[in-house]
């Protein structure tokens, strides 16, 4: 049974599942008193139900400035990666990839790392105190967090622009550095008016062990999609209290652990029927549901339709 991909996992950790994936490209470098860059670009596999996302991390220990950095992690599906350099390929070099012989479906993993003098040279010198952003470009705000980031067209294209350029040595570091930028701008564009409260409320979020333990769980989550786990049994495979679980859980990921886990059964469901043909029948028995019935009700109601419907069209 094939178990959906945590993307948030993908995007939150490095290396990249080199044992589950096929690595097509792997760029480490960094831009001299800009950015820390990698991208990774990985062949998807056909039947990986994954959606594309992005995340902002910022770490912030008060004792140890050095350890500080603002992160952002971009993971995206349905670019195609060509097997020839793209100065050398005719279709490439056309913009017309999709007639590329040598194309790849990829999933893609940007990660960009800034340190806070880089950061604060863009901060006001009188920012506003209460201004999420403002706080974070001067690195004041005085706990670490993480916030989910839309993917808007603007970001896609600054992206796709990363991914598909031809630029060398300097000038490729020049073009890095005004693309990510353009990220950053972005990003950031999505907190402005946030007050400080948008920070995390659950005071233990501010310690990256606990958040961990969080991100941890979810990742359990989507591996017991045939086998459900109970939050006690969660709470003690992540070793952290069942209330801050919940708490946590509801905090960063916006959703309860309940509604997070019937939405991913739900869509692997889809998958199972649609895509693999299975019945109705063999998939309620693959999400360890005791009766058809029951399986036919949760996914009424979290799809509209009942599961043999999805099997008409």
């Amino acid at each position: 049974m094939h178990q959906p991909i945590d993307i948030l996992t993908l995007a939150h950790r490095q290396p990249f599942m080199h044992g589950e994936m096929e690595a097509l490209q792997e760029i480490q470098r960094q831009v001299p008193g800009s950015v820390t860059y990698s991208i990774n670009r990985y062949k998807r596999m056909p039947q990986w139900a994954i959606e594309d996302t992005g995340v902002l991390v910022y770490h912030y220990e008060k004792n140890n400035e050095k350890e500080n950095y603002l992160e952002l992690k971009f993971c995206l599906t349905g670019n195609v990666y060509c097997r020839q350099k793209q100065t050398e390929c005719d279709f490439c070099k056309l913009n017309v990839s999709r007639s590329c012989v040598e194309k790849v479906d990829s999933v893609d993993v940007l990660s960009f790392s800034f340190s806070p003098s880089y950061l604060q040279q863009f901060a006001k010198a009188h920012s506003n105190p209460q201004s999420l952003s403002d706080n974070v470009l001067a690195f004041k705000h005085q706990s670490s967090f993480s916030k989910m980031l839309p993917l808007c067209g603007k970001t896609r294209m600054a992206i796709e622009a990363l991914l598909n350029h031809t630029y060398t040595d300097t000038l490729e570091n020049i073009f890095i550095n005004a693309q990510t930028q353009i990220l950053l701008l972005y990003s950031m564009d999505c907190m402005l008016g946030e007050k400080l409260e948008t920070s995390f409320t659950c005071k233990f979020l501010a310690n990256e062990a606990d958040r961990e333990k969080i991100i941890k769980a979810r990742e359990i989550l989507l591996q017991h999609i045939g086998e459900p786990i109970t939050i006690k049994a969660l709470s003690r495979k992540v070793a952290i209290n069942e209330c801050y679980l919940k708490k946590g859980f509801k905090e960063i990921f916006g959703t309860t652990i309940f509604d997070f886990y019937q939405s991913q059964r739900m869509e692997h469901a889809k998958y199972l029927l649609y895509d693999k043909g299975l019945s109705v029948t063999e998939v309620s028995l693959l999400l360890g549901y005791s009766s058809i019935s029951h399986f036919s009700t949760a996914f009424k109601k979290h799809t509209g339709i009942k599961p043999c419907e999805l099997l008409i069209h």
